[in-house]
């Protein structure tokens, strides 16, 4: 049983969410405000939270923002009316895993919670033998899946969890070169080439955190035409 945190202002629609997920033998608590939302999660530990775009006062994008600032495990399902491109890039790269579109078909959100609930299970377990068996070690960079922690030339880097899950993935293969689309797949969970911005974003924030020239990268190296490869840090190519 997951535990979730319904973030929604429209109390019929809390209701229904609530009412719906509870039959997937979900354990669920709603609120209607993105400041409730905020401590509710200091206070406790959700698995997965169906959050709201158009919340009263603090709105959604603000919350996940702040959300990812501390927590970096939760899964997000960012929920919404507005159904444009630029909505869904920017909640994705604030650090939502999923976006989903008012209207909705109960069996869409069914398969969309299970899909990400599912995905959480697997990098807890990805996470989980990963720290019983490796820390990553490279030239001036260090990278423990069981904390979440990455040191680089000493000091410590605060990432999103879609940048230590995308570093991760990338230092875990090193050498191997992606395609955006494959990394889109590989850590967000999506096919579709709308999102493949997403992947660029987080690939230049990376950059920014942990490379002395980010316009010379040592570490995450661009192959043109092809994607990104993860490099050992002794000089960029």
């Amino acid at each position: 049983m997951a535990k979730l945190l319904i973030v929604e202002d429209d109390a019929d629609l809390a209701n229904l969410l609530q009412q719906q997920l509870s039959a997937m033998q979900h354990e669920t608590q709603v609120c209607g405000s993105g400041a409730q939302a905020l401590q509710l999660a200091q206070q406790q530990a959700f698995d997965l939270i169906v959050l709201d775009l158009g919340l009263p006062e603090l709105d959604g994008l603000d919350v996940c923002k702040q959300l990812r600032q501390h927590n970096t495990k939760t899964a997000i399902l960012m929920l919404t009316a507005r159904n444009a491109e630029l909505d869904r890039v920017l909640g994705l790269e604030l650090g939502a895993d999923d976006y989903m579109g008012k209207p909705f078909s109960l069996h869409e959100l069914h398969a969309r919670v299970r899909a990400l609930l599912r995905r959480q299970a697997q990098l807890q377990n990805l996470s989980t033998q990963d720290s019983a068996g490796r820390q990553l070690n490279f030239v001036g960079l260090t990278i423990d899946p069981a904390s979440h922690e990455v040191h680089c030339r000493g000091q410590a880097v605060s990432l999103t969890a879609r940048e230590f899950d995308l570093l991760f993935f990338l230092a875990s293969n090193a050498g191997h070169v992606y395609s955006r689309e494959q990394l889109l797949n590989s850590i967000w969970g999506y096919t579709s080439g709308v999102y493949e911005h997403t992947v660029n974003s987080n690939i230049n924030r990376l950059r920014n955190k942990l490379e002395l020239d980010p316009a010379n990268p040592d570490y995450i190296l661009t192959v043109r035409g092809v994607g990104y490869k993860f490099h050992n840090g002794a000089g960029g190519a």
